[in-house]
């Protein structure tokens, strides 16, 4: 359980409540919770998930120690014919599995990991060398982190991008977007779009969409704990 706010007194008031009604220890600041590792400095806080990462790379058991400059090649366009089928997908699927769940730190794999997982069912021997690759980009990057600075505006700033009919298979495009609240990244996803876009225009504005959605939900959380903010916003 991780208790957070920004009056002492009523954290040690409420950490008090709960023993008294159930068997807990306190474990202090918080450095470390189901694979996220946190570290507090005086300029801002830090999350990573580098043990999580070496934790992965061991199960994987790679056969050489190489390294990548980037977790997928440029303008690669996978499909289910690709390759032969692996005789035993679970290693696959165990290992985007993992995946997913690392992304909450890494969003630099966002778009790699969406792309890997959607061959779950069936994965190839191609597809199993593309995630490998995203593998060894993760072994020269590991101390790569999150930064949310402890002084910063409360500003509002939106990206979204889009790949119009990136996959061969239905032409359907992936929308992009990431948000910052301030110099702090707070939100990011890269997702298949559910309709095919007949113009790259079409798909700008899917992608503008989904964006929208996204912040007028963070627009609501921000008042409800009484922020004040202002909303920029861009596509590229």
């Amino acid at each position: 359980m991780i208790i957070t706010g920004d009056d002492p007194e009523y954290i040690a008031f409420v950490k008090a409540r709960l023993r008294d009604q159930f068997l807990m220890t306190d474990l202090g600041p918080l450095r470390y919770f189901l694979g996220i590792e946190v570290s507090s400095t005086s300029d801002g806080f830090y999350i990573s998930q580098e043990k999580y990462i070496q934790d992965l790379l061991s199960r994987a058991a790679l056969g050489d120690e190489r390294t990548v400059e980037t977790p997928m090649e440029l303008n690669v366009k996978l499909q289910l014919t690709d390759g032969d089928p692996l005789s035993d997908p679970t290693r696959y699927r165990h290992l985007v599995g993992s995946l997913v769940y690392l992304a909450v730190t890494r969003p630099d794999i966002s778009y790699p990991v969406h792309i890997l997982s959607q061959f779950v069912s069936a994965p190839s021997t191609v597809h199993y060398s593309h995630l490998l690759r995203v593998l060894r980009y993760l072994r020269g990057t590991i101390t790569r982190r999150l930064f949310f600075p402890r002084s910063s505006s409360l500003q509002l700033q939106c990206y979204s991008d889009a790949t119009w009919a990136s996959d061969p298979s239905d032409r359907r495009s992936l929308s992009a977007y990431c948000v910052f609240l301030g110099g702090s990244l707070i939100a990011w996803k890269t997702k298949k779009q559910t309709a095919v876009s007949r113009s790259s225009v079409e798909a700008e504005l899917r992608a503008m969409a989904l964006l929208t959605a996204e912040v007028t939900w963070l627009r609501w959380l921000l008042a409800d704990f009484g922020l004040y903010y202002h909303t920029q916003s861009g596509f590229v």
